[in-house]
């Protein structure tokens, strides 16, 4: 079925570590592009969030966003005395080599490593449940990129109903059309009362016909509408297909109003490329 290429899905994760919400908006764009922003500490999911994309999304422009709140309990210091004892201690013995020792900064203690510890949690516990959170996100986007695309294609579907009909009045025209084209031919001859060689008259108005025939043109615009059909119906990624039948179909329009004969034909050949430009416009937001 058909999937759109806009939709934004935000999904959210709160414990006692602390809270983790992805946000991803996609947009239309001819290929994937994913762009992201993970905090420092979830620096290393950039490549398996990238290879889950590559298996999930065909097309389009996505901003992915991580964002993670440490709890306060998760934030507290954890001083280890013992060995804050055995710095000062030290530096104590170093003081009495010096002449004029300065006042030991308990500041700078602090900053001696495994004096202060940040009760962290286990990272990699915290990295398989942001990607399980954005497998949430993920299907979540899937889900409203469908419902936009069924939208679409019921959209799509409703202009090629439109054009089947044109072309349905065009096909039942186009013999009291040339046989109109015809008489109005043989009726200047007469009028201008000029001699007239049969044969070679009948000869002009057989290659005036073919010229002026359009209903190869119609065929073809009918073939056209049940491919676009058959698209909207497959699964994975369908847009470029679909924007090729677009323009196929445009051609066909464009053909069916070089030969117009009719006024007739040339009003619903207007009207056919008018619908195709209408559906083109959606097309370009298809997967």
């Amino acid at each position: 079925m058909a999937q759109s290429m806009t939709a934004f899905a935000r999904v959210e994760h709160n414990d006692n570590n602390g809270t983790l919400t992805w946000e991803i908006r996609s947009v239309n764009h001819r290929y994937l592009e994913p762009h992201l922003r993970l905090p420092d500490v979830l620096r290393e999911l950039e490549t398996p969030v990238r290879e889950q994309l590559r298996k999930t999304i065909f097309r389009g422009k996505l901003e992915c966003t991580l964002k993670f709140t440490e709890s306060a309990q998760q934030q507290s210091i954890d001083i280890n005395l013992v060995y804050a004892e055995q710095v000062i201690k030290a530096a104590e013995q170093i003081a009495q080599l010096m002449q004029n020792p300065a006042t030991i900064n308990p500041v700078e203690i602090l900053c001696w490593p495994e004096v202060i510890a940040s009760q962290s949690q286990d990272n990699q516990a915290l990295q398989k449940q942001a990607m399980e959170l954005f497998k949430q996100g993920l299907a979540q986007l899937k889900q409203h990129r469908a419902r936009e695309g069924d939208e679409l294609a019921r959209l799509i579907d409703e202009r090629l109903t439109q054009i089947g009909v044109e072309v349905e009045v065009l096909t039942a025209l186009v013999p009291d059309m040339l046989d109109a084209q015809r008489q109005k031919i043989l009726a200047r001859c007469q009028e201008m009362a000029v001699e007239i060689d049969n044969q070679r008259l009948e000869q002009e108005l057989v290659l005036l016909a073919q010229r002026s025939d359009v209903t190869e043109e119609l065929d073809r615009l009918n073939t056209h509408i049940q491919e676009v059909r058959r698209a909207l119906k497959d699964t994975g990624a369908v847009g470029r297909r679909l924007d090729f039948l677009m323009q196929e179909l445009n051609r066909e329009a464009n053909t069916l109003g070089s030969k117009a004969i009719d006024t007739r034909t040339t009003q619903a050949a207007v009207n056919i490329k008018v619908l195709i430009e209408q559906m083109r416009e959606q097309v370009q937001n298809i997967e």
